[in-house]
C-alpha cells in the first residue's frame, strides 16, 4: 500500500510518500480499505513534536486520525462488522495512521457511515464530531436551558459543537471572524462575537459552560464569562492532574502537568468555576450516535477543502494556515458505487 511517512519530528516537516506492506490484523481487529481521511489540527502537533510527552510516538510512523472506508478482511473475534461494510472512525492513540491506503482498525473503535453522506464527508466527523460530544456531553453534561460559548466556531470541533449544543437545548454564543458569521449562524450559533472587533468576555455573562480552543489568553479570559459552579473546558490544554493520572503518566510528567495547570486552576478556584483539559478518545459507540444524528439531519458534516492523495502534504499546509473552515479532506480512492 502507499502511505505518507513522518520520518522524523520537526516543525512544518514534509511527510513522505511511501510503498508499504498491507497491515496485520489482530483477532480483534478489521481491516479497512481507506477511502478519505481528514486533517487535523493534532496531525501538525505531533509532526512538530509538540505532543512527545501525551503520544510518545517513534518514527518513522504514519499520522492520520481520521477515515472512511469499506472492510476488507476481519479478525477472528470480530462480530459486530463484516467485509464490505462501509465504515468509518477515529482509530486510538497509538493505533493511528490513517495517511495511507488500508490500516488495521479494533472493532470497538468503528462504527456504520452514515449512509446520508459521503466518504469524504463521513472521513471528516470522527475526531471533532467525538471531541465535541465527549465535551459537552460527557465532561460538561450541557442541559436544554443552559448556555455555552465555543471559541472558534468555524472551525473543525466548532462547527460539530455547535450543532451538537443546539441538539441539546442550549443557548449558543460563538466566536468568529465577521468573514464566517453567516457560517456559524447556519449551525445554530444565536450570538456570534466577532473575536476581531468586539471583546467576547465584555460581553456575555453568567454562562454554564465554555469550550476553548484557543490560547491561554483566551483561556483565562472565559472565565469571565462563567457563572459560579460553571465549566471551562480546554482542548487546547494546559493539560490537568486528572488528565495525567487517566493517562497513567509517570510521576514526573504528573508533576509537569500538575504544574502547567496550576495557574488557571487556582484562577478558576476563585471564582467556583471547574477547569478540564479534554484530550479526546476513540470510541465507535459514540460514533455510531452520532452517525444517528448525522443521518437525521441534525447535525452536517462542513468540508472547506478536498484534496487528492498525492497532496496530502499540501492539506496539512492549509491546516496549518488556520484558515480551513470546518474540515479539510483527503479523498484516497474513489467513491466505491451504490
Amino acid at each position: 500500500m502507499k502511505a505518507f511517512v513522518l520520518d522524523s519530528y520537526g516543525k512544518g516537516r514534509s511527510l513522505r510518500l511511501a510503498d508499504l506492506p498491507d497491515p496485520v490484523i489482530a483477532s480483534d481487529e478489521v481491516l479497512i480499505d481507506i477511502h478519505a481521511t481528514a486533517i487535523n489540527q493534532l496531525d501538525g502537533k505531533i509532526r512538530d513534536g509538540a505532543f512527545k510527552p501525551i503520544l510518545p510516538y517513534k518514527p518513522p510512523l504514519i499520522l492520520g486520525h481520521d477515515l472512511a472506508g469499506i472492510v476488507i478482511a476481519v479478525g477472528a473475534d470480530v462480530r459486530r462488522f463484516q467485509i464490505g461494510d462501509a465504515v468509518y472512525a477515529r482509530p486510538r492513540d497509538g493505533h493511528i495512521g490513517t495517511f495511507a491506503q488500508r490500516i488495521a482498525v479494533n472493532e470497538a473503535d468503528l462504527a456504520p457511515k452514515p449512509d446520508n453522506v459521503s466518504m469524504a464527508e463521513a472521513a471528516s466527523i470522527p475526531l471533532v464530531g467525538l471531541t465535541a460530544w465527549q465535551a459537552l456531553i460527557d465532561r460538561a453534561g450541557l442541559k436544554r436551558g443552559q448556555k455555552i460559548l465555543i471559541h472558534a466556531g468555524s472551525g473543525g470541533v466548532g462547527t460539530i459543537a455547535i450543532q451538537l449544543a443546539k441538539h441539546l437545548g442550549a443557548t449558543v454564543a460563538t466566536t468568529a471572524s465577521a468573514a464566517n458569521a453567516d457560517l456559524v449562524r447556519s449551525l445554530g450559533a444565536d450570538i456570534v462575537i466577532d473575536y476581531r472587533t468586539q471583546d467576547f468576555s465584555t460581553l456575555l455573562s453568567g454562562y454554564d459552560v465554555v469550550l476553548n480552543s484557543l490560547d491561554a489568553k483566551t483561556l483565562e479570559k472565559s472565565l469571565k464569562v462563567l457563572k459560579p459552579g460553571g465549566k471551562l473546558i480546554s482542548i487546547s490544554g494546559p493539560p490537568d492532574p486528572n488528565f495525567a493520572k487517566g493517562q497513567g503518566s509517570n510521576p514526573v510528567l504528573r508533576l509537569v502537568m500538575r504544574l502547567l495547570s496550576a495557574g488557571i486552576r487556582r484562577k478558576a478556584k476563585r471564582v467556583s468555576v471547574d477547569y478540564s483539559f479534554l484530550f479526546m478518545h476513540a470510541d465507535g459507540g459514540q460514533l455510531a450516535r452520532l452517525g444517528q444524528l448525522i443521518e437525521d439531519g441534525t447535525i452536517r458534516p462542513v468540508v472547506d477543502r478536498s484534496y487528492a492523495f498525492d497532496a496530502l502534504n499540501e492539506a496539512v499546509a492549509y491546516v496549518d494556515s488556520g484558515r480551513a473552515k470546518g474540515k479539510v479532506v483527503v479523498t484516497v480512492q474513489s467513491e466505491p458505487a451504490p
